[in-house]
């Protein structure tokens, strides 16, 4: 199983309100305007990943994400294409849609920045540490 780990931070402008995408940035600032945004000032970004783990991501895999923060998880699937290109500089985007750019990193998500769990959410908001895991499996 290849997998990647991030550590990022909450931050108190994080609203949680995108229906169709969720999305973690190297970024150390947000706006309101930013409602997919979960996490910023993460300490890696996709030109960082492994090439195994990319190549691996390309072949249609499942990808199974879990984010934790202060002793709370979310668990989020969604599936990789050949088509993701995986080179974005700060944002790491996972999105409901088949839609894809250079801030994509998965596609067909089973949930969205709206579908996190509330309580989950406002943790997110006190500017906690969060570590996000990133699980392959073919």
């Amino acid at each position: 199983m290849k997998k990647e780990t991030i550590r990022a931070k909450g931050n108190r402008n994080v609203t949680a309100r995108h229906r169709t995408t969720l999305e973690f940035t190297k970024e150390k600032h947000l706006t309101l305007r930013g409602d997919c945004i979960i996490a910023v000032s993460a300490d890696k970004g996709m030109q960082e990943f492994s090439e195994e783990f990319k190549n691996a991501l390309r072949n249609n895999s499942r990808l199974e994400i879990t984010i934790k923060c202060s002793g709370l998880t979310e668990k989020v699937m969604a599936r990789g294409h050949p088509g993701l290109r995986l080179k974005h500089p700060t944002d790491i985007v996972v999105r409901k849609s088949n839609f894809i750019c250079d801030r994509t990193l998965a596609i067909k998500s089973n949930k969205s920045a709206f579908d996190l769990n509330r309580n989950f959410v406002e943790k997110l908001k006190e500017e906690n540490d969060i570590i996000i895991e990133l699980k392959i499996s073919e």
